[in-house]
């Protein structure tokens, strides 16, 4: 089943990320095991991350198809194009309609040190959407950054490379985590002022540990509230209260969103099927 055809109702969804394994050695069981416990919650999809520079394509390609075959859940399949030649990408395009995924998430990826992206077949995230319409039936997702992409000097520009990748096939975008939804409110206002009707998904990372927070600042500069501040500073020694506190925290942002208009949320879920479950227990009457 495709995305954009989920996303198409008036009832709230919740849907997880979850990540292969980083080793190019056999998938570690406790991966395919909280992997399946995700899948047994039955969110109306799951997506799969891919690792830098496609490190991960073949495990990421077979536990979307794991994921959806075997477990029941349509998926999403994570593909980058950064270190990365044309003819791999088609390659990949084929496995995966082999394997009966019809969804990807177009990634340019992280650019290796010493490179820029002229360096490679595809530059940036749109050349991949063009590419992947242009071979198949699939159905195309892209990432939203509401907080501005690192790369990009100011808002606007970073906007209008959105549209583009919209004017270019894409059919949904989730953006990257955020922890004040008021971010989201004037980013989605700015994104619909420019024209970007596609379903907007909003991607939540319940933070279970202290340590998390300083490494997510530290990587994409999130804005964090005062006010998730002082529960890190709180409960960040107990590692019981914390991850209690960050599932209550996420679970308050989701609420806010779907009062608020908000209607899909992504989560980025960490492997952790019980943190999955805590988020879903707590919004269970929500979303029936």
């Amino acid at each position: 089943m495709k995305i954009r055809d989920i996303l198409n109702t008036e009832k709230p969804v919740l849907s997880f990320e979850v990540f292969p394994p980083k080793s190019t050695s056999p998938a570690p069981e406790s991966i395919v095991h909280a992997v399946e416990e995700i899948a047994a919650l039955k969110p109306p999809f799951m997506s799969v991350t891919c690792g830098a520079g496609g490190s991960t394509a073949g495990f990421t390609n077979a536990i979307a198809a794991h994921i959806q075959s075997d477990l029941g859940v349509p998926s999403v399949a994570h593909l980058t194009c950064v270190n990365t030649k044309r003819e791999n990408i088609r390659t990949q395009l084929k496995d995966l309609s082999d394997l009966g995924i019809e969804n990807i998430f177009a990634l340019r990826g992280d650019l290796p040190q010493g490179k820029t992206p002229a360096d490679f077949d595809f530059k940036h995230a749109t050349d991949l959407v063009r590419e992947i319409r242009s071979v198949g039936n699939f159905c195309i997702g892209c990432a939203a950054y509401p907080e501005g992409h690192p790369e990009s000097p100011n808002q606007k520009e970073d906007i209008h490379y959105l549209s583009e990748k919209v004017a270019a096939g894409c059919d949904f975008l989730t953006t990257q985590m955020f922890f004040d939804n008021n971010i989201l409110y004037n980013f989605l206002y700015k994104v619909r002022d420019a024209g970007i009707r596609v379903p907007v998904l909003a991607g939540i990372m319940p933070v279970t540990n202290a340590k998390q927070i300083t490494r997510i600042v530290q990587l994409g500069g999130n804005m964090v509230p005062p006010r998730f501040l002082r529960i890190v500073d709180r409960f960040g020694d107990n590692p019981d209260a914390m991850k209690q506190a960050g599932i209550a925290f996420a679970t308050e942002q989701i609420i806010d969103l779907f009062a608020n208009g908000v209607s899909a949320v992504h989560v980025y879920s960490m492997n952790k099927p019980d943190v999955a479950a805590a988020i879903l227990r707590n919004l269970s009457e929500i979303l029936k």
